[in-house]
Parts: C-alpha cells; sequence; structure tokens
C-alpha cells in the first residue's frame, strides 16, 4: 500500500510541476523553464540532504549520473518530438515508453508478478496513453522521426526510475544531488545555446516604444519567477517520491509499480488546466483517469 501512494503522490506532485512548467512555457522557451526549474529544485534537496542525510559512494554517484543524465536527455528529446508533431500521438507515446522500459527490465531480472498486478499494470498503461493524449489542433504529420525521438525520450524517463532503483539504500537525498546537479548543467548548457541561436547571440530586454525597458514588465515577471519556483520545488519533491518509493519495500515488483504509476503524472496536470484555465478533459481522458484509479486499486490489492 505505501509503495502505491508514494507512486501516486509522486505523479501526482510532478503533474502539478508540469502545468507549472506548462504555464512558464507560454513566456520563456520550454528548454529554458527547465534549466530554472532544475537550479531551483538544488535548493529543497539541498536542505533535505543537510536535515535527513546521506552516503555519497561510488554507487550512489553511478546511479545519479543515469538518473540525471537520462532525464535531461528525455527532456531534451520530448521537445524536439513536439516540435516535429503530432502531438496527440508522441506525448502519449513518450509517457507508455517511460512506464514500459523499467517494467521490461525488471521481468528480464526474473521479476513474477500476480496476476492481478499483472491485469492492473496493463490497465494502468493503457491509462496512461489516454490520460497523456492532447488535442493537436496543428495538424502535423506523424513521422519515423518523430515516433523515435519521442520513444526514446520516454525511455530516457523510464531511465530515471531505473538510476533510482540502482541507487543504495543509504545514500538518501545524495543520488538525487548528483542527478539534479547534472540536469542543471546539461539543461543550463542547451538553454544558453538556443538563446544564442535565437538572438544571433545577445539576449533581447522587453522595451517600450520609445527603447526603454518595459516597466509594465515588472508584475507579470514576478508572477512566473512564482511560477518557475514552484515548479522547481514540486519537481525536486517528485524525485524524492519516486525514489522514496522504489525503496519502500524488497518487493521486486515495487519497480514496475512506480514506474507505471509515475507515467500517470498527466493526471495532476490536465486536472488543474481544468480547474485552474477551464481546460475541458476530453472523453478519453476522463476514461484513463477512471482505469489509472482502477488499476491503483488493483495494484494496492495485489
Amino acid at each position: 500500500m505505501i509503495t502505491v501512494l508514494l507512486g501516486l503522490g509522486g505523479a501526482l506532485v510532478y503533474g502539478t510541476a508540469d502545468f507549472l512548467g506548462g504555464l512558464a512555457s507560454r513566456r520563456v522557451r520550454p528548454v529554458a523553464v527547465a534549466a530554472v526549474a532544475a537550479l531551483v529544485g538544488l535548493v529543497p534537496l539541498l536542505v533535505g540532504f543537510a536535515v535527513l542525510g546521506g552516503r555519497f559512494s561510488g554507487p550512489a554517484a553511478v546511479a545519479g549520473v543515469v538518473a540525471g543524465v537520462s532525464g535531461a536527455v528525455g527532456v531534451l528529446l520530448l521537445y524536439a518530438a513536439l516540435a516535429i508533431g503530432p502531438m496527440s500521438v508522441l506525448s502519449p507515446l513518450t509517457a507508455v515508453f517511460s512506464a514500459v522500459v523499467p517494467v521490461v527490465v525488471a521481468l528480464f531480472r526474473g521479476t513474477v508478478l500476480s496476476p492481478l498486478g499483472v491485469v492492473a499494470l496493463v490497465v494502468a498503461v493503457v491509462a496512461v496513453a489516454l490520460v497523456a493524449a492532447v488535442p493537436d489542433p496543428g495538424g502535423a504529420r506523424l513521422t519515423l522521426r518523430g515516433v523515435v525521438t519521442a520513444a526514446v525520450a520516454g525511455c530516457g524517463f523510464g531511465g530515471v526510475v531505473l538510476g533510482y532503483d540502482a541507487a543504495p539504500a543509504d545514500s538518501g537525498v545524495a543520488t538525487l544531488l548528483v542527478a539534479r546537479t547534472l540536469q542543471v548543467v546539461l539543461l543550463g548548457t542547451a538553454a544558453l545555446v538556443t538563446l544564442r541561436i535565437r538572438t544571433g547571440g545577445s539576449p533581447t530586454v522587453p522595451t517600450t516604444t520609445d527603447g526603454r525597458p518595459a516597466a509594465g514588465r515588472v508584475r507579470p515577471a514576478r508572477a512566473l519567477l512564482l511560477v518557475l519556483v514552484g515548479c522547481g520545488v514540486l519537481d525536486a519533491m517528485a524525485n524524492v517520491f519516486i525514489q522514496a518509493g522504489l525503496h519502500s519495500s524488497d518487493d521486486p515488483s515495487t519497480l514496475p509499480v512506480i514506474s507505471v504509476l509515475n507515467a500517470l503524472y498527466p493526471i495532476g496536470t490536465v486536472v488543474l488546466a481544468g480547474i485552474v484555465l477551464r481546460e475541458r478533459l476530453t472523453a478519453l481522458q476522463t476514461t484513463g483517469i477512471g482505469l489509472a484509479f482502477a488499476a491503483s486499486v488493483g495494484l494496492a490489492l495485489s
């Protein structure tokens, strides 16, 4: 039960962070949002390390490197995939791969699931695909390049779960700190490169028609900062939930359960979009949410 609760909690927290990141991405390039959120997320992890402690070791560092590189690659490739389109196909594809890859790894390790657990995991994967399905008014064509990019991005997100699963039990926040630091470096570099390409080597500052800095930008900028801080803190907390869930039990089925439940993060995103932005859930997303709760009950009972 505690494993399922931590998995669902991590998914909801990450979904909330994703919602805030989406809001910020309406004003700032997504890769820049990801980089700033990664940097902000270092703060609560450092506080957690100071309070709770953790042991840096070779295995803990390696696990952090795997999680950090996988997460950064997953984010960058997801943005690339969604730029190619169509989002309605590639976004669910990414989510499904992020859920399935750790499950496949667990099965190859010899993990045996109960019949109820197998059914619940299959239902949960279907729910992931349905909840992550979003309308794509752009009408972009599906290409092999887009499919491969989305699939590899999903594998990257699955690699994050595998990295945290490989962390020693006594590593605590140490593995999370290594992963987050790497993400800051990689995503920050990508953000700077894209900024220079976009501006021709020099950043632009919003101005009025007479060339002065736009004073009216102060309040929106402050709101944007709060959104970015919230995104970064919640994203870091979601990673804490994931690692805690993975090490909450010695049962080998913990890895596939956490990986699939973590991939349900779009539930938090779409629900908040409906409450805050008045965006309506599609029939597929509503069905997916129902299936997700049914699968969660099945996993708790298995």
